[in-house]
């Protein structure tokens, strides 16, 4: 019994990320802050979106061609930032 309990501890041990999951090429990710996107004119906001939208294009295109670990971390922050856009736009 402690055998398999060993292994349980084993197979479930949390092994710290590395750092470089968290941060991009650039610098630090920034989120896009809610109040200060409802301080934007609809075409800043339009204009952000269409970035935001070329941006996770191009992570889409990394990740397919075996991109960084930085670049498949940073897709799922780009998906929220580009929902967060659409909800203040459409507020």
């Amino acid at each position: 019994i402690l055998a398999q309990a060993g292994f349980w501890l084993k197979r479930t041990a949390r092994v710290p990320l590395p750092l470089s999951l968290f941060t991009s090429d650039r610098g630090a990710m920034v989120r896009v802050k809610a109040y200060e996107l409802r301080s934007k004119t609809s075409k800043e906001l339009l204009k952000d979106l269409d970035e935001q939208k070329a941006e996770l294009a191009t992570l889409r295109v990394a990740k397919v061609s075996g991109g960084a670990a930085s670049k498949l971390a940073k897709i799922k922050i780009v998906r929220k930032a580009i929902a967060r856009i659409l909800t203040v736009y459409n507020q």
